[in-house]
């Protein structure tokens, strides 16, 4: 029959299980770590030899990265702007002021400046060149020099976009950035006056990423590279890497409290594909053991007020206690040294 046995001077000990934040109640007795076999057949798990690693929870956000707000670059009216959640690619249109378009290219330096024949190099020409050569229309190797071979890719690019072919690109007719953009909230109206400056449209990037804040007091747990959990919205678990790690900032709030910002990139972007924002809880690694033999922790008795034990069960199904020392706890199993990876404990009936 299974049953947890409750001896004269028995106490209760109260273990917090590091990382988990969760109290586990063991009862145990002042005798001497041995009991009378007997037969016995309740609820036990196996002692197990593996890796134990625990983890430190956190609220994060779920967002696009990469917000930015698009501003024009001309003066003008307002002829067309784009869809809000739509995606706009390489070489697409983004929107048009006076019925002149602006194109999305790629490249991390604004464009500050025409693009024509006889200007300074620069890095930013290199940009245009590679974004003519993705489009199929630049047919050199890249680089700092708007050279005949420049001016001939424009010029075919402004051709198949049915564009005047000019061979040069005024400033604000075309816009750089990392990849693809998603449209958020459009701003101006069509119709509108347009002038430097003012505010048309805000963009993100189309990858996700989770911001968190880790407390200062587990600020060595923020590094770039660490591989993190997530849990979404739903109950769907994935992992990220954790991309940056900023500089300690006040928190704000009543409680004024100073943390750690982080920013997680998602493993498998798949796993957020119809989340724009959401809610989710970053499970970050703070302690790792490897090959070593673990019991759950509902399993540990308190032998005396010193010692742990654990009930095991032998093959026949007799049972004994036996004194063990612990280690790290995590995911509801204890590290312990005294038992052997293959035997059986008792566990409490669920």
């Amino acid at each position: 029959m299974g049953r947890r046995p409750l001896l004269v001077g028995a106490v209760a000990v109260v273990v917090l299980a590091a990382g988990t934040g969760a109290g586990i109640a063991v009862v145990g007795s002042r005798d001497d770590g041995e009991s009378a076999a007997q037969t016995f057949d309740g609820a036990t798990e196996e002692v197990v030899k593996g890796n134990l690693e625990s983890s430190t929870s956190t609220s994060g956000k779920l967002r696009f990265a990469d917000a930015r707000t698009i501003q024009s670059s001309r003066s003008g009216v307002v002829t067309e702007l784009p869809t809000p959640g739509s995606v706009v690619k390489l070489g697409g249109k983004l929107h048009a002021v006076d019925n002149v378009p602006v194109f999305l290219l790629r490249g991390t330096v604004p464009a500050w400046r025409d693009f024509q024949s006889g200007m300074d190099r620069g890095p930013d020409v290199r940009q245009l060149e590679e974004s003519l050569r993705d489009l199929g229309h630049f047919t050199q190797t890249p680089d700092d020099q708007f050279s005949w071979y420049t001016l001939d890719a424009v010029q075919r690019w402004q051709k198949a976009a049915g564009l005047p072919v000019t061979g040069r690109l005024p400033l604000g007719s075309v816009l750089f950035a990392a990849g693809d953009v998603r449209i958020g909230t459009v701003k101006a109206k069509v119709g509108d006056l347009a002038a430097p400056g003012v505010e048309l449209f805000a963009t993100t990037a189309t990858t996700r990423i989770v911001d968190a804040d880790l407390k200062l007091a587990q600020q060595k747990l923020g590094v770039v590279g660490a591989k993190v959990g997530l849990l979404l919205p739903g109950g769907v678990r994935t992992a990220g890497t954790i991309a940056s790690v900023g500089t300690p900032a006040e928190k704000p709030g009543e409680q004024k409290e100073t943390v750690i910002p982080v920013v997680v990139t998602l493993d498998d972007p798949a796993a957020a594909e119809s989340l724009q924002e959401a809610s989710v809880t970053v499970s970050v690694p703070s302690a790792r053991r490897e090959n070593v033999v673990s019991v759950p922790v509902g399993a540990l008795l308190a032998l005396t007020p010193g010692q742990f034990g654990v009930e095991v069960v032998d093959a026949g199904g007799a049972t004994r206690k036996v004194p063990v020392t612990t280690g790290l706890f995590a995911g509801g199993r204890v590290e312990v040294t005294g038992v052997e990876a293959g035997q059986r404990v008792v566990v409490p009936k669920r």
